[in-house]
């Protein structure tokens, strides 16, 4: 294995990329009405986005392992 290439970091990854998509649109509820209506538009959609590629990064390691060959 390659270093920096651990395969269970991947869903402490996506941990941390939900929970900044969660900490951006409190932020933009919480604060948003001061802010330009094209920035709640990209921080919302930044969120989103890293909502599903954290997803993916998560959940990508919960296939059940392969039984090796005998």
């Amino acid at each position: 294995m390659a270093r920096g290439d651990h395969p269970m970091r991947t869903p402490v990854y996506g941990g941390l990329l939900i929970a900044a998509a969660m900490i951006g649109s409190t932020l933009v509820v919480a604060h948003g009405g001061s802010w330009p209506g094209w920035t709640r538009t990209v921080v919302l959609g930044v969120a989103v986005l890293a909502i599903l590629v954290g997803a993916l990064l998560t959940l990508r390691d919960r296939t059940p392992p392969r039984r090796p060959r005998r």
